[in-house]
């Protein structure tokens, strides 16, 4: 049988993307390969949001057509959608796929099994297209995975391409998700991870409101699933329905993803983002009063076109005032064809890592602080995996999303398996990281 091997570059919604794509290969008879060994195909799904994911899509196609000539090739994504097929030649793939093509991924690349033609799949996008009907039933992780509750964007912020790539924004219909949920969680899956390109919106595009919360109340019926965890949050679509259905529904993770960009009233302006520095500070008091051990996540956008050192200090205050639990911040990255690109006194570059660096320095001190006290708090954590020569699990709380936070690692002579569940204090901790011990083995 044909082995197919998968990589992702980008965000939570693209690996979303290519796990359903996996699936209908693997109902085709693929058999699913690594990326470090030979495969039949290689299907890379690409990243566009920054000058870095373009660059990085482009060597990688390169480097895997470059060691696997005999191999096939599918780019897909949002660089796919961007690029077209310029890409053909520019890196030699098999197969340029756009992001409303996705489903016909397995019929495509037997065309060009059939013929030796390589093909370009990308369409212009449409205002009103519907959700895609690609959709996912298992994890190869089992113990969690993303829920894409929609698509696209209508928000056009200056400096991203996302509307452009990816569409108008359409909700997927709530008997999907929960079909689609339950038979997740009947698969193994015990951590829920709704993703979007804005989830605070949902449904109201099938439903006339806001209908987030009436999803949360549906999935926290499900039997089985422990955690419910909400990325990728505008703040100013944060409202009090949201709160109080975070507050009800006992598996939902007292986490947001909170994407703010600025703090700074002129650059958030000019980045088309509706939310003011005082607005954002009232959200977030907002949230801590209603949910006191409530974890925020949030990133930064430094050297904006136009944005000063004033500007930039106005950041750096307000992060140290805000004191985010989780922060990333990156460099603005120039993308054709976004309002951005066009407007004056664009940042050099070195000025851009610098306030990066000032930032995340700063962060960095704010999240060692955090991590010391919480020594001695209990915490209900996830188990990932194990380092059998350190003596330890490899865990997550719920204020640690995958692959973008840290770990608490656990000290134990018990026995446990990727998936479990069990409750730890803290005894220890190391930057961004935690140490603890199960609670009935630990000594005040």
């Amino acid at each position: 049988m044909p082995t197919i091997a998968c990589h992702t570059l980008g965000c939570k919604v693209n690996q979303y993307d290519t796990q359903a794509m996996l699936e209908l290969f693997l109902q085709r008879g693929y058999t699913p390969g690594s990326m470090e060994e030979e495969a039949d195909v290689y299907l890379l799904n690409t990243c566009t949001v920054t000058g870095t994911g373009d660059k990085k899509s482009l060597q990688m196609a390169r480097r895997l057509k470059r060691l696997h000539p005999g191999s096939r090739l599918i780019l897909c994504g949002c660089l796919a959608q961007k690029s077209g097929d310029s890409l053909l030649s520019r890196t030699g793939a098999d197969l340029i796929l756009g992001t409303q093509r996705r489903a016909e991924v397995v019929d495509l690349l037997e065309q060009v099994l059939s013929d030796g033609k390589p093909r370009c799949a990308v369409e212009p996008l449409a205002q009103g297209v519907p959700f895609e009907s690609l959709r996912i039933s298992y994890q190869e992780e089992h113990t969690r995975a993303s829920l894409k509750i929609q698509e696209g964007c209508d928000n056009h912020c200056t400096y991203c391409i996302i509307p452009k790539i990816r569409g108008n924004f359409r909700s997927v219909p709530m008997e999907v998700l929960i079909k689609e949920a339950k038979e997740l969680v009947a698969n193994g899956v015990k951590e829920l991870i709704l993703v979007a390109q804005e989830t605070t919106v949902y449904g109201k595009d099938l439903y006339g409101k806001k209908t987030l919360p009436k999803l949360l109340d549906a999935l926290n019926e499900i039997s089985g699933l422990v955690w419910i965890r909400i990325l990728y949050c505008y703040p100013e679509e944060i409202d009090d329905e949201l709160i109080a259905a975070i507050k009800r529904n006992t598996k939902v993770c007292h986490y947001l993803d909170i994407p703010i960009q600025h703090a700074s009233d002129e650059i958030l302006r000019r980045m088309g983002r509706r939310t003011s520095r005082q607005e954002l500070e009232d959200i977030v008091a907002l949230l801590r009063r209603e949910i006191p051990d409530i974890c925020l996540r949030t990133t930064i956008i430094s050297g904006f076109p136009g944005e000063t050192q004033e500007h930039h200090e106005d950041v750096w205050h307000f992060v140290n005032d805000t004191e985010f639990d989780r922060l990333g911040v990156f460099t603005y990255s120039c993308e054709e064809d976004t309002p951005a690109a066009l407007m004056e006194n664009q940042v050099p570059q070195e000025i851009k890592e610098i306030r990066r660096t000032e930032l995340m320095e700063l962060q960095q001190e704010i999240a060692f602080e955090k991590a010391e006290d919480r020594i001695g708090d209990r915490f209900l954590v996830m188990i990932e995996g194990s380092l059998p020569e350190d003596g330890v699990y490899i865990g997550r709380t719920y204020m640690d999303a995958p692959n973008v936070d840290g770990y608490i690692f656990v000290k134990t002579e018990k026995a446990l398996m990727t998936g479990d569940f069990i409750d730890v204090v803290v005894t220890e901790a190391n930057e961004y990281d935690l140490i603890g011990e199960p609670e009935d083995e630990y000594c005040k």
